[in-house]
């Protein structure tokens, strides 16, 4: 019998490696085709034969979810995909339940992807920055030209086949001003999940310093809470924010559910079109390359201590983090978010004034919202004790 992972892990499968057919100003993955100088970019049979194979022998379940993203993974074609879901069956075990979740700009979405993914249960995370003046400020093709609207048409192909999908919206510069904005144009789409995912990339010639285009903390701060306050009055229980739920989850004494709160990481591990394993998808460089993976050495990369001090290393905080009241709820935040110094000259998250400002702005109704839910009262009891607060 396979060595199975001490603990289940997510793997997120590259299978285009940074391959896009877009050109978004704030992306962080375009310049990792540099680490496969001359490579097609393209996950062939037997690497996906033998990841497949890998992962499935060395999670212990009882739910192992395939993470396609990019780059942009429709890239590789409607075969390709048939195939890999193909394989996961051939490779799965009694009781293992196998989800696939696939990430895309949507310009590709046609009604026969759209049918595929109907078909095979996929859930599917579509990126959209909000109307069109926002959104195609950074997100343009290749030529320069605008998506917003390419993004439309795969999202109605998704509709009419009955999909199930969410929104993933990255908070950035350009449209951290007009939350509510954003907010009205994706439920006037249909998107009733939504992932909010701040922009904070390191500007090259100053790595202390974030980019033009990351979002300032205290924009990023201000757009949660006017988000959330339209959200508590309006939407509770129609519409779910994964950031929310977070919190809701921490104050009804469980864990953060988002990975970049939780205290320690090292779950999340990224594969590349090859099948090179890194540490995290934010940290595919040559220092967190982990191995080649297959059925023999997953376990063992996954388990091994230079990824357990990787994940560990998350929790190493100064002093004035570890004393914060809002700690509980963010975890320092993500490694890769620490550009400011604190006093001890540990470096503490970029984002930290925004997680201080909303997680206290939300604090009252979250409280009251973990106390109707440990009561079994519905939704719309939850928001009768919000608007009996005032808010």
């Amino acid at each position: 019998m396979p060595i199975r992972a001490a603990q289940p892990f997510h793997l997120m499968l590259k299978p285009a490696g940074a391959s896009c057919n877009l050109a978004c100003a704030y992306c962080y993955y375009l310049e990792k085709a540099a680490l496969y100088p001359g490579a097609a970019l393209r996950m062939d049979d037997a690497v996906l034969a033998r990841v497949t194979e890998a992962y499935l022998a060395a999670h212990p379940g009882p739910e192992v979810v395939f993470g396609w993203q990019g780059g942009e993974p429709l890239l590789m074609g409607l075969d390709f995909f048939r195939r890999a879901v193909a394989l996961q069956r051939q490779y799965t075990r009694p009781g293992l339940r196998v989800v696939n979740a696939l990430q895309t700009n949507g310009t590709r979405v046609d009604d026969a992807w759209a049918a595929f993914f109907a078909e095979e249960g996929f859930l599917i995370g579509l990126s959209v920055d909000g109307p069109p003046e926002l959104h195609d400020r950074y997100r343009r093709d290749r030529g320069g030209a605008p998506t917003h609207a390419h993004v439309v048409e795969g999202l109605r192909a998704l509709q009419r086949h009955g999909v199930e999908y969410n929104a993933l919206v990255t908070v950035n510069r350009a449209n951290a001003g007009q939350p509510l904005a954003v907010y009205h144009h994706l439920r006037d789409l249909g998107f009733e999940h939504l992932q909010f995912i701040p922009i904070v990339e390191r500007d090259a010639a100053h790595p202390s310093r974030p980019t033009a285009w990351s979002v300032r903390a205290e924009a990023y701060g201000d757009f949660l809470c006017a988000v959330f306050d339209h959200w508590a009055r309006h939407d509770v229980g129609t519409v779910f924010v994964q950031l929310f739920e977070s919190a809701l989850s921490v104050w009804l004494g469980g864990p953060p559910t988002l990975c970049v709160f939780a205290p320690t990481c090292g779950w999340g591990l990224a594969v590349e079109h090859n099948g090179d394993l890194y540490a995290c998808d934010h940290y595919v460089d040559p220092a967190h390359q982990r191995g080649t993976v297959t059925p023999e050495s997953l376990t063992a990369l996954v388990d091994g201590p230079a990824q357990r001090a990787f994940g560990a290393a998350k929790a190493d905080l100064p002093a004035d983090c570890r004393a914060c009241q809002v700690r509980r709820f963010c975890g320092g935040d993500c490694p890769k978010h620490r550009l400011r110094p604190a006093a001890d000259g540990v470096p503490i998250s970029y984002l930290c004034p925004a997680y201080q400002r909303f997680f206290t702005h939300g604090a009252e109704i979250l409280h009251a919202m973990a106390a109707a839910l440990r009561a079994g009262r519905p939704a719309v009891e939850v928001m009768e004790a919000l608007q009996a607060l005032g808010r």
